[in-house]
């Protein structure tokens, strides 16, 4: 599939497309339905509950940030949704709706490129000019503990994170990319997740990753990794990088330089609101709830 050039032309979803499978976390099965939309931004509706209607995603809607971005959407939670909004931001689409069946987005191979695949299965739908990404009129800065995000004005969207581990095969990583669909689906969206053999059974006994196992995570031991190859050598910080662009999609991706030291997605989500609450107090907008109906499956 022919990707766009650049950030520029509204699109979305030529047709629906569906994917199933397990939730990182929950290791629970569950659906996902996207579908077109004439609206602009993301709404999530739930396949069980169509008549509660589609609500837009925005950074307020972060319930949860400890090892995926959880949302808590009226009574219900929807978590581990950082992969799917990165891959619907990435390649393009300005606009969509998902609707979910259970509490947790399918982790698959543990990357955004399953997501690319199915976005492109369906193919995207030319909407017309898009008003520019989102501009901020002077930098914004946050630090959480040792972690450091910056947000500059910029003319292009420039996303730059760094890590740095103790574990040797990983150690200090740098990576750069002036985004656009193009790259982020051949540069960014095949990053793997990634954890450490060590702190598998305390994550487990705590109630997480219950879905994890070597076919959607890359497994950290120290000086190694359990199930190689990489698909890149750098391939933790480039997911890093896909946790950001996830994230930042919750507010929209800005036009800025955005730098990202030791991210995590606590920090990630705290930008996308700083980002956010900025752009709303150049140019006010509502969200309003839709009560859109999914089509039959």
């Amino acid at each position: 599939m022919a990707w766009p050039s650049d950030y520029s032309r509204r699109h979305t979803l030529a047709a629906p497309v569906e994917r199933r499978g397990v939730g990182l976390h929950s290791g629970s099965g569950t659906r996902v339905r996207l579908e077109p939309s004439d609206q602009p931004g993301f709404r999530v509706g739930w396949l069980d509950q169509p008549a509660l209607g589609l609500q837009p995603l925005h950074p307020g809607l972060v319930h949860e940030t400890r090892l995926c971005t959880c949302l808590r959407l009226g009574e219900r939670r929807l978590a581990t949704v950082e992969h799917l909004l990165a891959a619907l931001a990435g390649t393009g689409l300005s606009q969509a709706n998902l609707w979910i069946e259970g509490e947790e987005i399918p982790l698959l191979d543990g990357s955004a490129a399953p997501w690319v695949e199915a976005i492109g299965e369906a193919g995207l739908r030319d909407l017309g000019p898009r008003d520019p990404l989102p501009a901020i009129d002077a930098p914004i800065t946050l630090q959480q503990g040792l972690s450091v995000a910056v947000a500059l004005p910029s003319d292009q969207l420039c996303l730059t994170a760094a890590i740095e581990f103790p574990q040797p095969v990983i150690g200090r990583q740098l990576f750069s990319i002036f985004l656009t669909p193009e790259r982020f689906v051949s540069e960014i969206a095949p990053a793997r997740t990634f954890g450490f053999r060590d702190q598998v059974e305390q994550l487990r006994q705590a109630g997480l990753i219950r879905g994890g196992d070597l076919d959607n995570a890359l497994v950290c031991d120290g000086e190694r990794w359990l199930n190689p190859p990489l698909r890149f050598t750098d391939e933790p910080v480039r997911h890093k990088l896909l946790d950001l662009i996830g994230d930042l999609a919750l507010a929209g991706l800005p036009r800025a330089q955005v730098i990202v030291y030791r991210g995590s997605h606590a920090l990630h989500t705290a930008l996308a609101t700083a980002l956010s609450s900025r752009r709303l107090a150049l140019a006010p907008e509502s969200l309003p709830l839709v009560a859109d109906r999914p089509h039959a499956a």
